[in-house]
C-alpha cells in the first residue's frame, strides 16, 4: 500500500474552500486559529511516516486528551471503572446536562465531557500531583519529553466553563465526584489544554493499533482486553454524537477533538491524523472528517 500516493491523491482532490464550518469560537483562545490550517500524519506499523501539510505544527488537541486519561486510569482500577462511567454512546451533545440527570450521575462514557470529568477525578484521587504526572505519561506515550499545556488555553476554558462546571457540580450532587469540583476542573481544563502535532499524535496512537503494547520500547500499557474495550469505546463514542456517522463513513476507531485534530487506528497497520480548525455543528473536523473517509476508501481498509 502505498499510503504517500493515497495522500497525495487526497490532497489533490480535496477543494478545501468548499468545506464548511467554523473554529470552536466559544473557547477565546481558540477563536484566533487560521481557519485554513491543515496537516495530515499516519504511522505505519510496518511502513514508517507519511505526510501532507502541516503536520508538524501543534495544536490544542481538546478531547483527544480524554483518551490518554482513560488509558492512565483504566488499569489503575481495573473493570471497577465501569461503575462510575458507562459504555454507551450518548446520543446527545458531548456537554450535555439532560441526560446525566436522568441517569443519576453517571455519564454515559468516559470520551464525553461528564464522562471525562469522572475519569480526572479518579486520576486526582490517585496520583500525588496530578497535572504534572499525567503530563509525564502523555509525554512518555508520545517518546517526546516536549510536549506540555497551553496555560492560556486552559485559563481561557477555566473562564468560560461554565457549562462543565455544571457537569461537575451535578456529578458531585450524586457522590459520583470524589474531590473538590475546582480541583477537578483545573485538572480537566489543562488536560484539554494540551498540545501535540498530527505527527505527535499520530505515532502516539500507534499503542492503540499495537493493542495495548508501545511501538517503541514495547512496553505493555494496557492488557490486551484493555486494549480491545479502549478501541471499542472510541469506535462508538469517539465522536461525540456523531459517532454513528464516522463509524459508517469511515469504518475505524478514533477520537476528535474542537481544536480540529481527529486521530483514528486501523489495529495491526496504523494509525492516522488529521488537523483542520473548522468544524461541524457537532464538534468534529468537516475536512478531517472527509480525508479520513477518502482514506478507508481509497486504501479498501477498515476493520470491517
Amino acid at each position: 500500500m502505498d499510503y504517500q500516493k493515497i495522500l497525495n491523491e487526497i490532497d489533490s482532490e480535496l477543494d478545501k474552500g468548499k468545506f464548511g464550518g467554523k473554529v470552536a469560537d466559544y473557547i477565546p483562545e481558540l477563536a484566533d486559529v487560521k481557519e485554513d490550517c491543515f496537516g495530515i500524519h499516519l504511522c505505519s506499523l510496518e511502513k514508517g511516516n507519511f505526510a501532507i501539510g502541516q503536520n508538524e505544527q501543534r495544536f490544542s488537541i481538546q478531547s483527544i486528551s480524554k483518551v490518554f486519561a482513560l488509558t492512565m486510569a483504566y488499569p489503575m482500577l481495573g473493570e471497577k471503572l465501569w461503575k462510575r462511567v458507562g459504555v454507551e454512546p450518548s446520543g446527545n451533545p458531548f456537554n450535555s446536562l439532560v441526560q446525566l440527570e436522568y441517569e443519576s450521575g453517571i455519564p454515559r462514557n468516559p470520551l464525553i465531557n461528564a464522562g471525562a470529568l469522572v475519569i480526572c477525578d479518579i486520576l486526582i484521587s490517585k496520583l500525588q500531583n496530578p497535572k504534572q504526572e499525567f503530563l509525564e505519561f502523555v509525554q512518555k506515550l508520545s517518546g517526546n519529553p516536549g510536549i506540555g499545556f497551553n496555560k492560556k488555553v486552559a485559563e481561557s476554558e477555566k473562564e468560560t466553563g461554565y457549562r462543565n462546571v455544571a457537569l461537575a457540580s451535578l456529578m458531585k450532587s450524586f457522590g459520583n465526584i470524589e474531590n473538590l469540583v475546582e480541583d477537578v476542573l483545573d485538572f480537566y481544563f489543562y488536560m484539554c489544554s494540551i498540545e501535540m502535532s498530527c505527527k505527535e499524535l499520530s505515532q502516539t496512537f500507534l499503542l492503540y493499533a499495537n493493542h495495548g503494547k508501545h511501538f517503541v520500547t514495547g512496553e505493555r500499557i494496557l492488557n490486551a482486553s484493555q486494549s480491545k474495550r479502549l478501541s471499542a469505546i472510541l469506535l462508538t463514542c469517539g465522536f461525540y454524537d456523531q459517532a454513528g456517522e464516522f463509524t459508517f463513513k469511515v469504518g475505524l476507531p478514533g477520537k476528535s477533538g474542537v481544536g480540529g485534530g481527529i486521530v483514528a487506528v486501523f489495529p495491526e497497520h496504523y494509525s492516522v491524523a488529521v488537523w483542520s480548525p473548522k468544524l461541524n455543528k457537532a464538534g468534529n473536523s468537516v475536512l478531517g472528517m472527509e480525508v479520513l473517509e477518502r482514506l478507508t476508501t481509497k486504501t479498501g481498509l477498515s476493520i470491517f
